[in-house]
């Protein structure tokens, strides 16, 4: 692919960052999976793709607090998500490279389409929810 990346588009390098905390949330470890990514959020303060990196934290978390029957934790941190994917979108930091990498608008649109306040039973197919990995 010879795609030319903008800064605060995502790029193979945030792909590189980003994949670990991904195979940290496919194992449901949730806490692990915000603790790998907050690194890398903090690293490229200043970067819109981090945005990438912010909602899969927040969605993480949100996943952490659904575990633990916190329905006050998942409404609030999935609100947050769905701010940050809705940035993603409005400022442009998703690439083919994103989509074509991971099943980013599956992810992208099952957070969106979440309830604001729903129970726990309307999550679970998030708690579920597994990124593929291509190539």
């Amino acid at each position: 692919m010879n795609e030319l990346y903008s800064y605060g588009q995502f790029s193979p390098e945030h792909f590189e960052k980003l994949i670990k905390g991904i195979e940290l949330f496919n194992q449901q470890k949730y806490w692990e999976c915000h603790e790998e990514l907050e690194h890398h959020w903090l690293e490229d303060a200043g970067d819109n793709a981090r945005l990438v990196y912010w909602a899969v934290i927040q969605v993480a978390a949100a996943m952490y607090h659904y575990r633990d029957e916190n329905l006050e934790g998942v409404h609030g941190l999935l609100y947050k998500a769905k701010d940050k994917l809705t940035r993603g979108l409005r400022n442009k930091v998703e690439t083919r490279f994103l989509l074509e990498k991971i099943n980013w608008n599956e992810f992208r649109q099952m957070v969106l389409q979440s309830p604001e306040k729903g129970g726990l039973s309307e999550y679970k197919h998030i708690y579920d929810f597994r990124f593929s990995v291509k190539g």
